[in-house]
């Protein structure tokens, strides 16, 4: 088995924890499920959002398998999961898999994490890595252009970067345009409307140290913010920074 199958087969017996830094050099992914009538109007959302909704692999509806990771279960095999009804949270679990319904596409996204062995390889510092915590994670005063049904505000994530080091960080991202590419952002937080760095939306808030400047990177989370403002009936999304692992090398998304 590989070590991102090692790592699954943990997190399907019960492990939870963030994945940023876990098995460097493989990528990672979002999921959101939603009922099959939903579907288009998901996918219409991420073709007109690619920078946030880089799709990697879409489910037949009902099934749990992906080409990502042959054999894996993605009602199982992600460390932590939401369930959404009515555009609230309903409750988070460990294993999606009494929650999975026969109509539920899956959609598996493109995460930043993907890129983060390359930051780290450059000698550039990734503070959530480092500390030991979650990525923070920000809903912006950006709105998504809307498809459908669907409407929503840009979610980013922010990676602290030396200021004299933050052309590299774009650089070696923007390789990488399947799992969020170059930032979308970079300094004042007030510019995306942000108010608080250290209250983020989702994730941990990390130190911003002499020196440095935010870097804004979109985010996976944004179909889930789009599952809150547009009210979708049902949904099944990855946690936060709980991502599926998936097999594939991250090399394969270097443009």
């Amino acid at each position: 088995m590989t070590a991102a199958g090692d790592l699954r087969a943990e997190f399907r017996r019960g492990l939870v924890r963030p994945t940023a830094g876990l098995v460097p050099g493989v990528a990672q992914a979002n999921l959101i499920a939603v009922p099959r009538d939903w579907a288009w109007d998901m996918l219409l959302y991420a073709q007109r959002n690619p920078k946030p909704c880089p799709v990697l692999d879409v489910s037949d509806p009902g099934s749990p398998a992906t080409v990502l990771a042959p054999g894996a279960d993605l009602r199982t095999d992600l460390p932590l999961y939401r369930i959404w009804r009515d555009g609230e949270l309903a409750g988070e679990v460990p294993d999606a898999t009494v929650a999975w319904r026969d109509d539920l596409v899956a959609f598996l996204i493109g995460c930043s994490f993907s890129f983060e062995a390359s930051l780290i390889d450059a000698g550039i510092d990734v503070r959530h890595i480092s500390a030991g915590s979650n990525v923070p994670m920000y809903r912006t005063g950006r709105q998504c252009r809307p498809a459908g049904r669907l409407r929503g505000e840009l979610v980013v994530s922010m990676r602290p970067v030396p200021a004299d080091r933050v052309a590299d960080a774009v650089t070696i991202s923007g390789r990488f345009p399947a799992v969020h590419g170059a930032p979308v952002h970079v300094g004042d937080p007030a510019g995306l409307g942000i108010g608080d760095l250290g209250a983020p939306d989702f994730g941990d808030p990390v130190e911003l140290r002499d020196g440095e400047l935010p870097v804004f990177w979109a985010c996976g989370v944004t179909p889930q913010a789009a599952v809150m403002a547009s009210k979708v009936p049902y949904a099944i999304t990855h946690a936060p920074g709980h991502m599926f692992v998936t097999d594939v090398p991250d090399t394969e998304y270097e443009a």
